[in-house]
């Protein structure tokens, strides 16, 4: 069927944002001029925390001849019964916006509220319509923000959807808003947005749906609706199976879900640690080394013991994350035995998976006769595996690998100025591509490993890289007040601040907003941090904390040199972007009217 573009049609836009923030704006950029290309009228309805909500008028909807629906749920949906609709995502939206709204006038339907869906509704859809009780748990590796931010973005979806939605989130101080059993007992489905190994066997006969943090908190409609259909009944056996195997992406499942788990749990032992090593230093650089002495005692806390168990607590919990509990056990003999023969954190990363395969292969694979199969958890799968992982590390893996990372600890702290500013340059970038996703996560890992090895000078780059672009944005709003909306920059406030305390995720609404500005802009001033800190040999004994780290003496060192890097790119990325912005619709009214 061919469609007339030159007829007259009023359109209304409703475009939502998955997690509440900023796509829903690009959304109606994109849109609204290929609806004037097509010389069609278009209102505009744009849910976003970034502005407040002006809906369209009942005479606007009453004139509508479509209604088009982006990104989220459709709020008030009853408003546009009888009227044709379509819904479709960012996704298709954005990248060919003329084609989206031809096929959206080719394919709009007449829309019926859920509550007056008639009797003959199938079983799917009225499973879809009617109001579900459902409990989630979201758990990222670091558990700062994007935990917090899936479960708000999850819970507004389930909301807007017409569902009760309760979430616990399991972040760097443990479960908060925890689930009663009483919740997850009457509960009819079960989301898992979870980055790393949780334990899923207090939700064993639910159905349970398992994604990402990063899905839950950029697709939070979608992962609800393909909750709703997709879930799967499970039993704890079940449970622990597919828990392992992830969900349908390399982000969820394998080598990177496990190895962000093991890092999730090493993490407390490294902030632990380093603090207590810096805390020893105010008594002096060599003041532990007199037996006796409170100095002595903290550096035998942090770095005798804390320290001492990083490598084994990251074996043992990508073990986990691999097998489940009987890895535990042959991860940490691996992870320790790594250490003692100089392995470092590469030879951890090797323990783990090696237990958590061997320990997984036989819980599924070796069956026994019943009279002994109760054994097999608490004897035979940590006999064996233990068995193999020990004799591997020792005889295979300990000493290659502690050669590899002697090398490479050797090469750092030999780096002349050159080299050392150009892995600056390298980490910082990698910390501000993607805002807490991925490659920001490899750069993290790979500065929090070497801090085992004594090496401090790249986790100091790679901290003070990653709080460039969030106070880069708060900078912005500052320096170029006029280009942003009042909502924007009460955002910028926030994001500064966030930026202070080594949340880069503190960005990502401008980011989500104006992605091919920010992010360039991000990434330069934190390669431009990251040189710098390299430069004058900053060293950070602790990995998170951001400035606040500064409070304990000695956690980093030189303070000035530091403070000056991250000063450096966080103005370089605010001035840069307070350029490059355009200047906001509401801003430019708000001139204009002046």
């Amino acid at each position: 069927m061919s469609i007339c573009t030159s007829t007259r049609m009023n359109v209304i836009l409703i475009a939502t944002c998955p997690s509440g923030m900023a796509t829903s704006y690009l959304v109606a950029e994109r849109l609204r001029p290929a609806a004037q290309a097509l010389d069609w009228q278009m209102d505009l309805e744009v849910h976003s925390s970034l502005e407040r909500l002006a809906p369209v008028s009942a005479e606007a909807i009453a004139n509508a001849d479509l209604i088009i629906a982006v990104g989220g749920s459709l709020p008030d949906p009853q408003r546009f019964s009888g009227k044709r609709l379509y819904r479709g995502s960012v996704h298709q939206a954005l990248p060919q916006p003329e084609a989206f709204l031809r096929q959206a006038e080719r394919d709009a339907s007449v829309f019926t509220p859920l509550g007056d869906v008639p009797a003959s509704t199938s079983s799917l859809e009225a499973s879809h319509s009617a109001a579900q009780r459902i409990v989630a748990v979201t758990a990222c590796p670091t558990g700062v923000a994007h935990t917090f931010m899936a479960a708000e973005a999850l819970a507004e979806a389930g909301r807007a959807l017409g569902h009760q939605v309760r979430v616990e989130t399991q972040g760097s101080v443990g479960a908060q808003d925890q689930l009663t059993d009483d919740e997850i007992a009457n509960a009819d489905l079960v989301i898992l947005a979870c980055d790393i190994e949780v334990d899923a066997a207090r939700f064993a006969g639910k159905r349970i749906y398992r994604t990402s943090t990063g899905n839950a908190l950029k697709k939070s409609r979608q992962t609800i609706e393909a909750a709703l259909g997709e879930a799967e009944l499970e039993s704890a056996e079940s449970g622990a199976a597919k828990g392992n195997e992830g969900a349908r992406s390399f982000k969820e499942k394998g080598i990177y879900k496990h190895l962000l788990t093991g890092v999730s749990f090493m993490l407390p032992m490294v902030v632990a640690g380093g603090l207590l090593i810096a805390l020893s230093f105010v008594f002096g650089i060599e003041a532990f080394r007199e037996e006796g002495t409170l100095a002595a005692a903290l550096m035998q806390i942090g770095g005798g013991t804390a320290f001492a168990l990083m490598v084994p607590v990251l074996a043992g919990y990508i073990a986990y994350s691999i097998a489940d509990r009987p890895g535990i056990a042959p991860g940490m003999i691996g992870g320790m035995l790594a250490a003692n023969l100089g392995a470092g954190f590469i030879g951890g990363i090797i323990a783990g998976f090696l237990a958590g395969y061997v320990a997984r292969a036989l819980t599924r694979h070796v069956r026994l006769p019943s009279s002994v199969e109760s054994l097999k958890p608490i004897l035979i799968i940590p006999l064996i595996s233990s068995l193999v992982t020990g004799l591997v590390m020792i005889y295979l893996v300990g000493e290659p690998v502690a050669g590899i990372l002697g090398k490479l600890t050797a090469f750092l702290a030999s780096m002349g100025s050159t080299n050392a500013v150009l892995l600056g340059i390298l980490l910082g970038a990698m910390m501000c591509f993607d805002l807490g996703g991925p490659v920001n996560k490899a750069a993290y890992t790979f500065g929090v490993g070497l801090l085992a090895s004594e090496t401090y000078a790249p986790m100091a780059a790679i901290m003070a890289a990653g709080m460039v672009p969030a106070i880069g944005m708060g900078i912005a709003t500052f320096v170029a007040r006029s280009k942003f909306a009042q909502a924007e920059r009460e955002a910028g406030k926030a994001s500064f601040i966030l930026g202070l305390c080594f949340i880069t995720e503190g960005a990502i609404p401008f980011a989500a907003r104006d992605p091919l500005r920010v992010i360039p802009a991000a990434m330069i001033g934190g390669a431009i941090t990251g040189a710098i800190s390299m430069l004058v040999g900053a060293k950070l004994m602790a990995p998170h904390g951001g400035v606040f780290v500064l409070l304990i003496p000695n956690a980093i060192t030189p303070v000035v040199g530091y403070l000056i890097a991250i000063l450096a790119g966080s103005l370089v990325t605010g001035v840069g972007y307070a350029m490059l912005k355009r200047r906001d619709a509401e801003s430019m009214a708000a001139m204009q009217g002046g």
